[in-house]
């Protein structure tokens, strides 16, 4: 995990907390909304993602106020819920897609392909932020 984490942050130019919140919730997304076989199979390839995902899940929704918490309400949460809450979290909207994009080359270098195209066609929106 702390590879991926040095990763981000070197892209994004967040810090290492923030990086580590944002992509705990960006997993417990994925384990919400993505296929279960291969979310399953990506976690795996990235130890310490379980305690991410924890951490994330007890944080609950993570300031749902704002327009974004507006929009995602109407939306029925998805994409639209995880980006309010990486906002919450400190993940300026200018670095969300850099932040995605490289949580998915990870993902691509460990899972595979096999594994993470499936996630990214299957849930709606998602192919914009990776």
């Amino acid at each position: 995990m702390e590879e991926l984490i040095t990763r981000v942050t070197g892209r994004t130019g967040l810090d290492a907390a923030t990086a580590q919140t944002a992509i705990g919730h960006i997993l417990a997304f994925l384990q919400k909304e993505g296929p279960a076989t291969e979310v399953s199979q990506l976690m795996a390839t990235m130890p310490g993602s379980e305690a991410l995902v924890a951490e994330a899940n007890a944080e609950g929704g993570g300031g749902g106020g704002g327009l974004m918490g507006m929009l995602g309400g109407m939306m029925g949460g998805g994409v639209m819920a995880l980006g309010q809450k990486l906002m919450a979290a400190g993940v300026p909207m200018n670095q969300m897609q850099p932040l995605g994009q490289e949580l998915f080359a990870y993902g691509r270098e460990k899972a595979g392909e096999d594994v993470m195209g499936p996630i990214v066609g299957s849930i709606p929106g998602l192919n914009q932020f990776v």
